[in-house]
């Protein structure tokens, strides 16, 4: 049988917007939610942007987001270094979305003996920062990962993202790190109690397989593809499991949340 849906996760990329621009559906399946007061997440990878810089970059697309409706990988980084070790210290390699989460979680930012490592997204990956944080994991520091993306997509083509750097980092230190964000159960396990939801009852929407899906079914969400991002149908068929429905887009599920 179908479970009823009460509570709704989706992801920001490729679901709600496409290279900046709003996917045509998207401002009413938001709408929708808000007007029926259904629990829900939009959850992204992307640790470059605080939830206040997503809200307003959202906002020019025409979606209406309050700022505490988005979760990203920081948050859920954030929130696991807390939980593993409170007040602790961490080299970190990102942008304002992951050092502003860490900071308010109460972490001090250190280059001196820190307990962590932590890389996340940047569009200005330093060889002398890689160099030192290669340095700190030697020494003992704990390698811990934002998102295992591999690529990020610009105007001009893929951008090497947080993965593809771990990958060197992991190759000259030989120290596995841990990444937090999708398809990492953590980040939905961690969006769930944010809102208080219930995996049984709860609906995950995405456009990847790889990430968005497979964290869904193994959260014990029930999954919507669409395909308004990177996967085609034809995709589907490669993967050794399957979501739950896969729809055109957003727009298609406008009804369902009502």
């Amino acid at each position: 049988m179908t479970r009823e849906i009460k509570a709704w996760l989706s992801d920001m990329d490729g679901v709600l917007v496409h290279e900046g621009i709003a996917v045509p559906g998207a401002a009413d399946f938001v709408r929708a939610l808000r007007d029926a007061e259904r629990p829900f997440l939009v959850l992204t990878n992307n640790s470059i942007f605080t939830p206040r810089d997503l809200r307003a970059r959202l906002a020019t697309s025409g979606i209406d987001l309050p700022e505490e409706a988005i979760w990203t990988s920081a948050l859920a980084t954030a929130r696991f270094l807390v939980d593993q070790m409170p007040t602790g210290s961490a080299y970190v390699i990102g942008e304002a979305g992951l050092t502003t989460a860490l900071y308010e979680a109460g972490y001090t930012l250190t280059a001196a003996e820190p307990d962590f490592v932590v890389l996340g997204e940047t569009r200005t990956y330093s060889f002398e920062a890689i160099t030192k944080a290669i340095r700190l994991i030697q020494g003992g520091a704990r390698f811990i990962c934002t998102n295992p993306d591999v690529t990020g997509p610009s105007v001009d083509g893929d951008l090497p993202a947080t993965g593809a750097v771990a990958a060197m980092i992991q190759a000259a230190t030989r120290r596995q790190p841990y990444f937090v964000g999708k398809p990492n159960p953590i980040m939905m396990r961690t969006a769930l109690n944010r809102i208080g939801a219930h995996s049984e009852t709860t609906a995950m929407v995405g456009d990847r397989m790889d990430t968005d899906v497979v964290a869904g079914i193994e959260a014990g969400l029930r999954t919507f593809l669409v395909l308004t991002g990177s996967t085609r149908p034809a995709d589907v068929e490669r993967f050794p499991f399957r979501p739950s429905e896969i729809v055109d887009s957003v727009a298609d599920l406008v009804d369902r949340v009502r």
